[in-house]
């Protein structure tokens, strides 16, 4: 399609990586890379979309440094252009949602270089929620390096995050990742009625719970009267 033109008609995204060199899978081109891994995904509709736009936002993001070559944040600059693509060719919306939040989250695992400590798991699954295991498929099969220890590695630190997905899930809730405390029980422990305060404490708490994992009742009523009275400044200036 790209070499008749055909592709310049309904999906002019890719006739652009075909031209943008990628020296990082040593391929030829960002077209063979992006091929390639849709070829090793398995025939999942939603998942192959994914994997054929999850480069589109390198063309625009290229820069050159130090003699290199960078593409920062091609996940952002992709995910948006994937949404006008494929809303433009009339893809319904869940569709739409389900393919560009994979190529939004299809370097996530990459930020996470230093360990999976259970905090950065909790976050990852929580990000990737009912597509977790659609990301970590895209993400194995983006690694299309010729270089056998880079892939090595890349396997086994995927390895190494699945399995302290399931040692999690083994210890708390890990899918259903939500505050120790509900709203009523918020209102109730500080004296709100409903608002905007109240999605704040949430919000702390949240944080909390993946921060440090499952509090409980107890624990989780103490820590939210204690930020509840550091907010007292802010609340009387706001």
């Amino acid at each position: 399609m790209v070499r008749t033109g055909l592709a310049d008609e309904f999906l002019p995204e890719l006739p652009g990586l075909a031209l943008e060199q990628d020296p990082i899978h040593r391929h030829k081109d960002v077209l063979a890379h992006t091929l390639a891994v849709v070829d090793k995904t398995r025939p999942d509709r939603l998942l192959r979309l994914a994997a054929l736009f999850h480069d589109v936002g390198k063309p625009r993001t290229r820069a050159f440094v130090d003699g290199g070559v960078t593409f920062h944040h091609h996940e952002v600059v992709g995910a948006r252009m994937t949404r006008h693509r494929m809303q433009a060719l009339r893809y319904s919306k869940d569709d739409v949602d389900v393919v560009t939040e994979l190529v939004n989250l299809h370097l996530r695992f990459h930020t996470y270089s230093l360990g999976w400590t259970d905090r950065a798991v909790r976050r990852y699954v929580r990000d990737a929620g009912p597509l977790l295991d659609r990301l970590n498929e895209l993400t194995r099969c983006d690694c299309t390096t010729r270089n056998v220890n880079k892939a090595r590695a890349l396997g086994r630190r995927m390895d190494e995050l699945e399995a302290r997905i399931v040692d999690l899930r083994q210890q708390e809730e890990l899918d259903a990742i939500r505050p120790d405390l509900d709203g009523a029980q918020v209102m109730e422990v500080l004296g709100l009625s409903p608002g905007r305060e109240v999605g704040r404490a949430l919000a702390f708490l949240l944080e909390l719970r993946l921060e440090e994992g499952p509090l409980g009742g107890d624990e989780a009523r103490k820590r939210l009267v204690e930020w509840w009275s550091d907010q007292a400044p802010a609340r009387s200036t706001g």
